[in-house]
């Protein structure tokens, strides 16, 4: 089917028809492109360094989010302020062309830093409990806010170079897995234009600064928590035959979880049942008459992770029954409503952004990746009825120093959410700001 065709039946499966064959930019432009992220460098790397010092919780994004905004404006786009709670979204419309929305994370993390460096975080916040904790950019949202207002000043001051409508979303909550469903529910895709394609990048904390990582397919898994209240009959411990101890049921339980993957799923299907967290009972001699667990799942398809959750459920229920518990007091599995399905990187999309990478960067600079099972909520934008192509690529944040240094002592990188995660920001946030703007300008060429 010609692309003419494919795009008046599909308009975004058109999109991607076209982008896969168009021409890359000239070496000059390329160039110039270079010498604007030059100019910018000095103040994006003092944004970066702002946003360091100041992390806020999810929901609580709004200083955050104020200067996020109000840096998108200076850029010369017009910006939406509060949406879904805390978050924005600057739009800059440049002719005809495709719409593409570029995606940053605005929230921190209940970490406290402890990295050594003189603009390392020293905030407090109160979480949604009422606790006083600490705050920390431990995952790179820091580093992914400053790339996409140094894309917008880059693409605002460069209009010659591609024709089309930027969307550039600042998200909340991206750490509790609900801040996409929230603007989407806003009216992300609704009351601004409606992306053709949805771009963005995340750090690798294993990946040196300055290259760019591609996964094509699953990238990202779902992400289930899952609360099990294991009820029991307490008493004396020195009286075990009148009581239901749920101390060794839930013991049997976790014993029992972990046959789900390794007998229960298809050789081959992804999945990860973990049991983070186990309490109960108050003291040496007395039998409690309860137990809780905390679970996380991994999974990358729907299937898997309902197959997962219901054999959680008839596990539970059937060592209760087994231990003689009557029905009244099987265990109960609450599934959390904040729910994060697995991220698909669309392959023509991430074919075309690796690319994109080669020419801009340089062969070297590019690697293929495997996926994770970490979770992403990014992923949301790709699950709409309008099944728009999305791709989140990775960073690369680590110096060559602390790779050397890692590799010596045979101690690992710290990881994201480490309160030693550490990005070296340049070249990362050069990096960062290139790779969006080549997107942008490759995916939506000047006509």
């Amino acid at each position: 089917m010609h692309a003419e065709r494919l795009f008046r039946l599909f308009p975004t499966a058109g999109f991607l028809a076209g982008i896969l064959f168009s021409p890359s930019l000239r070496a000059a432009d390329r160039a110039e492109v270079a010498r604007r992220v030059d100019a910018e460098y000095a103040s994006l790397e003092a944004l970066y360094l702002d946003l360091h010092r100041k992390p806020e919780l999810s929901y609580q994004e709004v200083e955050t989010a104020r200067r996020v905004a109000d840096e998108l404006e200076k850029a010369g786009l017009t910006v939406a302020r509060n949406v879904g709670g805390t978050g924005l979204v600057g739009v800059l419309t440049n002719g005809p062309g495709p719409v593409i929305l570029l995606r940053s994370d605005l929230d921190g993390l209940p970490v406290k830093e402890q990295t050594g460096l003189a603009y390392a975080s020293r905030t407090t916040a109160t979480n949604e409990t009422g606790e006083v904790v600490s705050t920390m950019h431990a995952c790179g949202h820091d580093i992914h806010m400053t790339g996409l207002v140094g894309a917008a000043r880059v693409l605002s001051t460069l209009r010659n170079q591609w024709s089309g409508t930027l969307v550039c979303l600042g998200q909340p909550a991206e750490e509790r897995g609900g801040g996409a469903r929230a603007v989407l529910k806003d009216g992300l895709f609704t009351r601004f234009p409606k992306p053709d394609a949805c771009v963005s990048l995340h750090c690798n904390a294993a990946l040196l600064t300055g290259q760019l990582g591609f996964v094509e397919g699953f990238t990202f898994a779902n992400v289930d928590s899952v609360d099990i209240t294991v009820r029991g009959v307490g008493g004396h411990g020195a009286y075990p035959h009148l009581t239901k101890d749920p101390i060794v049921l839930a013991s049997q339980i976790v014993l029992a979880l972990q046959t789900i993957v390794s007998r229960e799923l298809k050789p081959g299907d992804p999945a990860v049942v973990t049991v983070g967290s186990i309490h109960g009972g108050s003291k040496h001699n007395i039998i409690s008459d309860e137990v809780r667990l905390q679970l996380t799942l991994r999974s990358y398809s729907d299937a898997v992770r309902k197959q997962t959750i219901d054999a959680i459920r008839r596990i539970c229920r059937g060592q209760a029954e087994a231990a003689g518990l009557p029905p009244e007091l099987y265990p109960e599995v609450k599934v959390a409503d904040e729910f994060t399905p697995a991220l698909y990187n669309d392959p023509a999309l991430t074919q075309k952004l690796a690319g994109i990478g080669r020419a801009w960067l340089g062969g070297d600079r590019i690697q293929t990746l495997q996926p994770t099972m970490g979770g992403e909520d990014f992923s949301e934008y790709g699950r709409t009825a309008d099944k728009i192509p999305i791709c989140q690529f990775w960073l690369g944040i680590v110096s060559p120093e602390m790779n050397e240094a890692a590799v010596k002592s045979g101690k690992p990188l710290p990881s994201l959410h480490s309160p030693f995660f550490r990005p070296l920001p340049e070249p990362s946030i050069r990096t960062a700001v290139t790779a969006l703007s080549a997107a942008v300008i490759e995916l939506a060429p000047a006509r």
